[in-house]
């Protein structure tokens, strides 16, 4: 049964089915005339009609109008007019993005007859480039969790473990990629929202340099301005996938767009040597699975046996007060978006953060209501990182480090987020620890990529992705480095039963 819980194979076979291939790929086949559009589409809604009810990735759909667009897509490649590199690709979308006629309601009940009128900036773009978008991907409460389950839409699971949790907050997103209900996946990432999902279920992620794909049909009801942090991005089945996605979603929109032009700075380097490249595999903050930690180990074993130019580095950054510093300015900016009732509580507990109680909730109610003088602080120290970080950039070409602090771990929706665990190499660890490889380039507004690295080898046979950090604008280059990471380790391949 696909998603059963028992062993895995270490290396699952790579699937010959069109809709696990990557966009690209797809997108020329259908140019070429060797699938059509509403192929691909049928092939798509078949394994969601298989798999969703299992995985419960895909929350919205609207399959008819897909058809209709799909067979446009067809008439126009017979009279000769491709309308742009995605031509005909299905794919579905984060939850939260605006998508005329269908709810953004961001997992919150509150927000359920929330109905865009108009499509997001990248929804648009997507559909201009030639993209087949039939559904709308699972997302937790306000995105705020790396588990993807709310009261409107129920829980997400992991195709790799139906028992383990698929990332957040685009986890929807990731589990159809993983199945093959989409060929392509628009998410969006302030605490790994892309990446971690993307390490969770195998597949590829990319989050952009902060600002360079617009947020425009991407905010909470009444929102008219970008939240600090966030970003976002796309994520697929291959890094060539994440090139093309970053392609038609990048660029200035609104005013800026009167006279702002996008020129990212191309990487023509194609072998691993050509790239001095940093890593860090752990940190002295917070407790990491050491299975976690051997598969990634053993990727850059792999990467260095195939040429590449790899050693330990880091930036110079006490590590502790950096992640003190992303948690203030992630918290300042997510708190933003309370309603008045959960400001309130967190202002009359804002108070213990002083008194010295040292636990996260503290934290979250005092960052979430301190004053702007404050909040200037620590970004001022943030701009402080960032410098440091160029200065790494001035001596290597990438850092590669982990995503998260372990592979997927289980359901658990107990309690509150700030209390609740999951299992390091037998201890309890609190699940919001992993912040801190969020953070690691979020924080400072620097891109990364994840690309899978392989699979744990502890007997649950789990996916494990590698954070590829890149400098200011440096997308392009992360992307690339990913795709010689595929090219070496093998890429995506489809979780046991799902083939």
């Amino acid at each position: 049964m696909a998603g059963s819980h028992q062993s895995h194979p270490t290396a699952p076979r790579a699937s010959t089915d069109t809709n696990l291939r990557p966009a690209v790929e797809l997108a020329s086949l259908i140019r070429r005339g060797r699938v059509t559009a509403a192929e691909a589409l049928e092939g798509a809604l078949d394994r969601y009609e298989r798999f969703n009810p299992a995985v419960n990735a895909v929350v919205v759909s609207r399959v008819d109008a897909a058809r209709r667009r799909a067979a446009q897509a067809d008439a126009a490649l017979a009279a000769g007019e491709c309308w742009g590199p995605l031509h005909g690709v299905p794919m579905t979308i984060k939850e939260a993005f605006d998508w005329a006629g269908t709810p953004s309601t961001w997992g919150n009940p509150a927000w359920a007859d929330n109905v865009a009128a108009t499509d997001a900036v990248t929804v648009a773009r997507l559909h201009q480039a030639g993209a087949v978008i039939w559904g709308k991907t699972n997302v937790p409460f306000m995105l705020s969790d790396w588990q993807s389950f709310n009261e409107i839409y129920g829980c997400t699971n992991n195709p790799w473990d139906l028992a383990r949790v698929p990332g957040g907050s685009s986890g929807g997103s990731a589990a159809a990629l993983a199945t093959g209900m989409a060929s392509l996946e628009l998410g969006s990432d302030i605490g790994a929202s892309i990446r971690n999902p993307a390490h969770y279920c195998g597949v590829f992620g990319h989050k952009p340099t902060y600002g360079l794909v617009p947020a425009d049909g991407h905010a909470v009801p009444g929102a008219s301005v970008d939240s600090d942090i966030a970003v976002c991005g796309p994520l697929a089945r291959s890094a060539a996938d994440l090139d093309v996605a970053l392609e038609v979603l990048a660029g200035p929109s609104g005013w800026d767009a009167r006279g702002y032009r996008l020129a990212l700075a191309p990487e023509h380097r194609d072998t691993l040597g050509a790239f001095r490249v940093g890593v860090m595999l752990d940190t002295p903050v917070i407790a990491n699975s050491s299975a976690m930690i051997d598969v990634l180990q053993r990727a850059v074993d792999a990467l260095a046996a195939a040429g590449a130019d790899v050693s330990e580095a880091v930036p110079d950054i006490n590590q502790h007060e950096f992640h003190q510093n992303y948690l203030m300015l992630l918290r300042a900016a997510t708190g933003a978006l309370a309603d008045d009732v959960t400001w309130n509580d967190a202002q009359s507990r804002a108070h213990r953060y002083d008194d010295g109680k040292g636990d996260y909730q503290s934290l979250v109610d005092y960052a979430m209501t301190m004053s702007h003088r404050e909040w200037f602080m620590h970004h001022n120290r943030r701009e402080g990182y960032r410098q440091a970080w160029a200065q790494f950039f001035d001596d290597y070409d990438l850092l590669l480090c982990p995503i998260a602090a372990s592979a997927a771990f289980v359901h658990d929706h107990s309690g509150t987020r700030p209390t609740r665990t999951i299992d390091i190499d037998g201890r309890q660890e609190l699940g919001v620890d992993q912040l801190f490889w969020a953070g690691w380039s979020c924080s400072v507004y620097l891109p990364a990529t994840v690309a899978p690295a392989g699979l744990t080898d502890d007997g649950l046979n789990l996916p494990v992705g590698m954070q590829i950090v890149a400098p200011h604008l440096g997308d392009r280059r992360s992307i690339r480095y990913a795709s010689l990471v595929e090219r070496t380790l093998g890429g995506f391949v489809a979780p046991p039963g799902y083939e």
